[in-house]
């Protein structure tokens, strides 16, 4: 009987650890989704701002209307 009453306990708190596991694993996978889509939108703004910065820097070369006439003129 004793015997039996182990085994039955054991089956439980096994059955107890398993379910906080599970919730565990639900409140990480609901973290990661939540990290994950934060990542996504960072890596919008990232791109976009790149474009930004690299529409804003100056050409080397200057626009037809900007340059200075040669000196023979």
């Amino acid at each position: 009987m004793q015997n039996t009453q182990d085994l039955e306990q054991r089956i439980a708190e096994l059955e107890m650890k398993i379910s906080f596991q599970e919730q565990t694993i639900d409140e990480l996978n609901q973290s990661v989704i939540a990290q994950q889509f934060i990542v996504d939108k960072l890596q919008t703004q990232l791109h976009y701002l790149a474009k930004k910065m690299k529409d804003l820097q100056p050409s080397n070369i200057a626009n037809q209307s900007e340059e200075t006439p040669p000196p023979h003129y």
